[in-house]
């Protein structure tokens, strides 16, 4: 009697590191013997479950390291809850065409208007375009640094801020900046000027000018 192959090609995957191949074999086994298809049909099929993969592996590990939720995306947002956003606007950003040419972006509006989704959302659809995002409280900006800062490792955790692609920072303005958090906030977005994209979203109206403003 002939030994079946698929544990030692399991061994094999696993020795190869193609992870998502070994999840998907016995399926698309099943699948090219009812469908009759070719050698090269049925490993075109189990080639693209690697690759689709590996992406997925890719964009879970930049929404991670953007510090997003994974539902807030474009596609959950609810335009219809608040009528004055002006959706080609948000299409626009959507594009990822600021982030390309180093633009920054102030969205303003009261609590409650979906701003935060937004900036989420935003940063969805650069990570889908490969691009590298990160999305801060600023709360959690500041508390990181002074952290960093007590710790010695303040200029790693600031270039850590001033390299990132998209730079997300939500709810400022909702404190007065104490120092020294108000010359932290200068010199990163000092730093940032005209080498990466910067998004803030703010309760505070009128004060700075905004791309977007509900």
């Amino acid at each position: 009697m002939t030994q079946h192959p698929m544990p030692e090609i399991n061994t094999l995957l696993k020795q190869l590191r193609l992870p998502h191949i070994m999840d998907n074999l016995s399926h698309r086994n099943r699948e090219s013997i009812e469908r009759k298809l070719p050698y090269p049909g049925f490993l075109a099929l189990i080639l693209q479950d690697e690759i689709l993969g590996r992406e997925t592996k890719r964009l879970h590990a930049r929404i991670k390291r953007a510090n997003i939720r994974s539902d807030k995306t474009l596609e959950s947002f609810d335009f219809n809850f608040n009528t004055k956003i002006d959706r080609a606007q948000i299409q626009e950003l959507a594009s990822c065409r600021f982030i390309i040419e180093k633009a920054p972006v102030l969205i303003v509006g009261p609590c409650g208007t979906g701003k935060s989704h937004l900036g989420q959302a935003i940063a969805h659809c650069a990570i889908r375009q490969g691009i590298d995002v990160l999305w801060l409280p600023q709360s959690k900006l500041f508390a990181e640094l002074q952290t960093a800062r007590a710790a010695g490792r303040y200029e790693k955790k600031f270039n850590e801020y001033v390299k990132v692609p998209l730079l997300i920072i939500d709810d400022f303005g909702l404190r007065p900046l104490p120092a020294p958090q108000d010359e932290d906030f200068h010199d990163l977005i000092s730093e940032r000027y005209e080498q990466a994209a910067t998004m803030i979203t703010s309760n505070l109206d009128g004060a700075m000018h905004s791309q977007t403003d509900f």
